[in-house]
């Protein structure tokens, strides 16, 4: 932890911070992860509409 003194004698503390990084794009299989998820996602809530429809 990082911690300073003021003029008055208060201490801050200041938590170490990460050292930054730059993202990576997504391979071809994340990628076809990633729609695959969305069609999933896409589907469970178009049932779930359906549904409420059905039970009103």
């Amino acid at each position: 932890m990082y911690t300073t003194v003021n003029e008055e004698g208060i201490l801050n503390n200041y938590a170490t911070e990460p050292q930054m990084y730059y993202a990576e794009y997504p391979a071809i299989w994340q990628q076809r992860r990633y729609v695959f998820q969305g069609v999933v996602a896409t589907i469970l809530v178009t049932a779930l509409v359906l549904l409420a429809f059905a039970v009103s």
